[in-house]
């Protein structure tokens, strides 16, 4: 029985970030709607709270898809968290991710804060969003620099306080695939309760690792990966979704599988490199 791999789809999220491109609403629904026919399990359809287009496109792919979670993304404040909750009205599948950032370097130079202050927002955050959906997705940015024992201690946490799904991004492309890898399986070793909550991947493509890692990840335990048609998106750009998928499609000795068809990457990837 193969393990199944859950396709987060962030093209009209993070991969909407890639410099020089504004889809509109319109634009964004015809992009969701060949993602439905693609089969992703996931569609982060926008970060509400950051622009009226962007409130009203999470609205609009909601009532235009049916299958795909349509999923907001949030900071770890109950603002954005209100806001996303209003824009999901519609959906069928709802989920809110939020989240906030667990390296020192961000922790000290981004929040000035400490990391029970951290800790403790990071749970409020899971908490509020909890009493709008019953999905919720924790990040805790910049996890590939994040020391791998307190985010232990964060994701333990979040899931204690209801998060189902807890994604570690390599938001700054930093790390190595031993690296991430061992960072995945460093939770899953170290994080009691892990076994209620899927682990997802999000890397970025800096320093050309974005694929490796995430499939380093997932060999360690991860079960949902977040992916960009044609890898686009800001930077270098996301972890590509067409590698991932046929990765998992041509070594069927991983005992892996998605819910892609894979028939319908050519269109998708051409849809998306003609709107943008």
């Amino acid at each position: 029985m193969s393990e199944r791999i859950l396709i987060f789809d962030t093209t009209l999220r993070d991969g909407e970030q890639v410099p020089g491109c504004q889809l509109n609403t319109v634009e964004k629904i015809q992009v969701a709607k060949q993602l439905e026919l693609l089969g992703v399990d996931i569609i982060e359809a926008g970060f509400p709270i950051s622009s009226p287009g962007d409130f009203n496109s999470v609205i609009e792919i909601s009532k235009a898809v049916n299958s795909p979670i349509i999923c907001a993304l949030t900071r770890a404040v109950e603002k954005d968290i209100d806001i996303a909750a209003e824009s999901l009205q519609y959906a069928k599948h709802k989920r809110i991710h939020t989240g906030i950032g667990t390296s020192d370097e961000h922790i000290k130079y981004k929040f000035a804060s400490t990391r029970q202050e951290i800790l403790e927002r990071a749970v409020a955050a899971v908490k509020y969003a909890k009493k709008y959906v019953e999905d919720v997705e924790f990040y805790a940015e910049d996890a590939g620099r994040t020391d791998n024992e307190y985010l232990a201690t964060v994701i333990e946490a979040v899931i204690k306080a209801g998060a189902t799904t807890v994604n570690i991004p390599d938001t700054t492309g930093y790390c190595l695939p031993d690296e991430y890898g061992r960072k995945i399986r460093f939770l899953m070793e170290n994080v009691n309760g892990i076994d209620k909550a899927i682990i997802s991947t999000h890397c970025h493509n800096d320093l050309g690792m974005a694929t490796a890692n995430t499939m380093a990840g997932v060999m360690q335990g991860a079960r949902q990966v977040e992916v960009s048609i044609n890898g686009i998106g800001e930077r270098a750009g996301n972890t590509s979704l067409e590698e991932i998928a046929m990765i998992v499609k041509c070594h069927k000795h991983l005992g892996l599988e998605t819910n892609l068809n894979t028939k319908q990457i050519y269109p998708s990837s051409r849809l998306v490199s003609s709107l943008m």
